[in-house]
């Protein structure tokens, strides 16, 4: 009986959102509510049910605001930075542009903004090559492979916190699998390239796949020279800046002077990050001591700051900062109500429960539970910090229990989470509302299921090698 109550919150939390019945505000409002006779029954004796429900809320809340402020910023950052698409910009689809469209530009826009905002320029992207249909929806859900680190990666950086881990060593484990699928989405790709009527030739394959080979192997090295949060944007953005180079070399000064303004932004962000995170001991909010402060370095006060100077220099700058804070109200609230959801979980005790009663109704198969768990919570939750603060303290707790290395667990959580994340539910929605051509989000996933499949072999076969 008290195992069916504590597992009542996550399965409600799914059903509500895998049937559309309710999105995702009122999904975890109602997880909440059925939470309560769990958590209540799972304190430890002498516990107060109130102090408790106070103080995890209040933990909650101080954690939630850290990828809040990350989000929010994005997005102003995007309102600052974008333009409106030229006229006559119509170009030949081609597999490098696609390739370039898709798992550079749009990945590394992803890694700056965050919010699926990679797979909607991609898309834009492929429409102006005249791409449409299902092919083109998975094709710009591609640019959403490296989400652990999508918006400087504040989901990331939650689940670490959750966890109670250093956020740069978890984000260095989940590299390791996101190093493995990157190469292999090549494949993927040239996939729905023939399915949309583009031919790959095999000189292109082995030119890509050297591309992609260079991406996963800068994402490793960044973590041992940057802060995490820049590892995507490096990663990407130097091939990206190369292969540009080569489709669209600048032409005379005017061109140079474009290129210019449109790089200077994301280079500006880059070395804000760097040069903030260069600076040890910076003064720290910390209201809890157990729990990681928010420092004046922190990637949210960055992105804001450097948004807010872009912003003052535009005209229009307050109307698009008013728009991109209407925006972000809902993913806001829903992400402050996720982790005070995880937090409840996590202190009452629930999470272990069922991480210990998963671990030993499935014996030695626990730990290859941990790879399909993380891909369905992405797949629902629709974001890295809405998956990581509904599973990851169960995963940890299960890896835990299973005797698996303390990062393994939470990093394939990780990796598996963000990636079931770009091809949620909510995600796919999008792309299907933004193709407007009668394309389903069943056709879109048929497509992805080989990047799918490629998600839970990686993370098997780095249980069965690992633990």
């Amino acid at each position: 009986m008290i195992l069916a109550l504590q597992a009542l919150p996550l399965l409600l939390l799914v059903a509500l959102l895998v049937s559309g019945r309710a999105g995702p505000v009122p999904a975890v409002l109602a997880a909440l509510l059925a939470a309560l006779p769990a958590v209540l029954l799972t304190l430890p004796d002498g516990a107060a049910p109130a102090g408790f429900l106070a103080e995890e809320t209040l933990r909650g809340a101080f954690l939630a605001l850290k990828p809040i402020g990350v989000v929010v910023g994005g997005l102003l950052f995007h309102a600052a930075v974008q333009r409106a698409p030229a006229e006559g910009s119509a170009v030949v689809a081609t597999p490098r542009r696609i390739l370039v469209a898709t798992l550079l530009a749009g990945a590394f826009l992803e890694s700056v903004t965050g919010f699926a905002v990679g797979a909607v320029f991609a898309l834009a992207a492929l429409r102006g090559m005249g791409l449409r249909g299902a092919p083109a929806g998975a094709m710009a859900l591609l640019s959403l492979s490296l989400v652990p680190w999508g918006g400087l990666g504040p989901g990331t950086a939650l689940g670490a916190a959750l966890v109670g881990l250093p956020a740069q060593a978890v984000a260095f484990a989940t590299a390791w699998p996101n190093a493995v699928w990157y190469p292999l989405l090549g494949p993927v790709l040239w996939r729905l390239c023939a399915a949309a009527g583009i031919a790959v030739p095999p000189a292109e394959r082995l030119a890509q796949m050297l591309v992609l080979c260079g991406v996963a192997a800068l994402l490793l090295l960044c973590h041992a020279l940057f802060p995490f949060e820049a590892a995507g944007i490096v990663a990407t953005g130097v091939p990206l800046l190369l292969l540009l180079w080569r489709l669209d070399p600048p032409q005379g000064a005017a061109g140079w002077r474009a290129a210019i303004r449109t790089l200077a932004p994301y280079a500006g962000l880059t070395v804000a990050l760097l040069t903030a995170r260069a600076w040890a001991g910076a003064p720290a909010w910390t209201p809890f001591a157990d729990l990681p402060g928010l420092p004046l370095t922190h990637v949210a006060i960055i992105l804001w700051l450097v948004a807010a100077a872009l912003l003052l220099r535009l005209p229009d700058g307050p109307a698009r900062a008013r728009g991109a804070l209407l925006r972000a109200r809902r993913p806001a609230l829903a992400m402050l109500l996720y982790v005070i959801l995880a937090r409840w979980l996590a202190g009452s005790g629930v999470a272990g429960s069922l991480a210990e009663a998963l671990a030993g109704a499935l014996g030695p198969l626990a730990p290859y539970a941990v790879p399909p768990l993380g891909l369905a919570s992405g797949m629902v939750t629709g974001s890295n910090v809405g998956s990581n603060a509904a599973l990851m303290t169960v995963q940890a707790a299960l890896g835990r229990a299973a005797a698996l290395p303390e990062l393994l667990a939470p990093a394939l959580h990780n990796f598996a989470g963000a990636a079931g994340a770009g091809m949620s539910f909510a995600v796919t929605a999008m792309i299907c509302g933004l193709l407007a051509d009668g394309t389903r989000p069943a056709q879109i996933w048929r497509m992805l299921l080989p990047s799918m499949a490629l998600v839970l072999v990686i993370g098997w076969l780095a249980v069965a090698v690992a633990g």
